[in-house]
Order: C-alpha cells, then structure tokens, then sequence
C-alpha cells in the first residue's frame, strides 16, 4: 500500500504496529504526544488533524518495503468464517471469550484437563452467554478460573478455531490484582505466568492466533 487517503486512529496504529513502535516511541517518530496514539487505539474511527495526516503520509512514505508490507496485511480486512459456529442444543452460536492477560512481560496461562486423561496449555477462557458480552465473559472466567483481576484493553479479532472449530473472540486484558491460582481443579490442572517469549513452549505457533503474538510484541517494547 503506498498512499491512505484519510487517515483513522484504526489506520495509524496499523501503521504502529508495522513498525513495531510502542505508543512513546511512534509519537516521537511523529512529534506528537502519546497520548495522542493512545487516543487512536481507544477511538480507532477518530480523524486526526490535517498536520497530523502529514506527518503519517511522511512517515508512510520513508518506511522500508518490510514495513510497508506488513502495514498493507495489517489492513487486509479478515475473512469470515467459511462455515457458521457450532450451534448449542438450544440453538444459540457457540461462542468462546478468550483472555490474553498481561503483566510486566508475562501471560497468564491455564493448563486443561482432557477427555482423555491429558492435558493442555491455554488462555483463560470461557463460553459467551445468550446477551452478555465477550468482555464481561472474559473478565469473568479469568477470575473463576484462575483468581486474576483484570480488564480488557483491546479486542484483538475473532476467528473459527482451528482445532476446535469453536468460534472465539480473543480479548487483551491487562492485569489489575490477585494471586495466579487454580481456582477450578476439576477443569484445570494448573495456572501459571509464563514470559510471553515462551509462549510458544506452551501452545504451538501455528495454532496461536496471529493478532495476539503482534500485541505481545508492541506490549514488550513498551
């Protein structure tokens, strides 16, 4: 992608985390202040000024063929599901809320227990309920399962799952308070903070939803 017409908070911070700047470090590239950004991620259909759209237009056009590159898959709108979510037997789309919490460089990992006697390593998460929102279910589950305050700071996309073929939305959720526990021992075996470095010794990469790896790495240089 070489030129954006008008610039949103949604385009901006596509192009932030094609640089892969945290929120300081993308104001200072543009002389502006962080709040600023901030403002872009929580506002993402905000305009900024027509200066402002300069700067970005500048800073678009320096960018190296790699940025500009994973700037154009930032803004590739996601396809959806090829089939429907799994239906309950009340008819209801099966939705899953799943919490990526973060704390100073680590995240906030449950241990399963399987059918079969094993066990599996992943986000705290949780079934959406007929009206109640993926953000409230998510902050929910992540303190019956594990004893963790937390709040969502940004949703990261949805997807059908792989493996499971449920679909789940994926929510960043930042720590506020409580010790990581095993609140379920019948569901789980264990809860842990883990560097997010070491995700991938937990849930393979191929399976990890995109998004969250990009979050995890903004969240990192900050």
């Amino acid at each position: 992608m070489d030129l954006v017409h008008d610039w949103t908070g949604r385009t901006a911070t596509a192009l932030q985390r094609a640089l892969r700047e945290s929120n300081e470090t993308f104001a200072a590239t543009l002389g502006i202040s962080p709040r600023t950004v901030a403002k872009w991620h929580a506002e993402p259909n905000s305009q900024p000024r027509h200066e402002t759209q300069q700067l970005l237009d500048r800073v678009l056009e320096r960018a190296s063929a790699a940025v500009r590159a994973r700037f154009a898959v930032e803004l590739t709108p996601q396809e959806p599901p090829e089939q429907p979510p799994a239906t309950s037997d009340s008819g209801h789309a099966l939705r899953v809320a799943i919490a990526v919490v973060v704390s100073d460089g680590n995240v906030l990992m449950v241990q399963r227990r399987e059918d079969n006697g094993s066990s599996s390593w992943q986000f705290p998460a949780g079934m959406i309920k007929p009206r109640a929102s993926a953000e409230t279910t998510a902050i929910r589950e992540t303190l019956s399962e594990t004893g963790v305050h937390c709040r969502v700071t940004r949703h990261l996309g949805s997807r059908l799952h792989p493996i499971t073929q449920v679909y789940c939305e994926y929510l960043l959720c930042e720590y506020l308070g409580g010790e990581a526990q095993n609140m379920d021992v019948v569901e789980n075996v264990s809860v842990i903070w883990t560097p997010s470095d070491r995700l991938t010794r937990f849930i393979p990469a191929e399976t990890i939803f995109p998004p969250i790896m990009d979050a995890l790495e903004v969240r990192n240089s900050e």
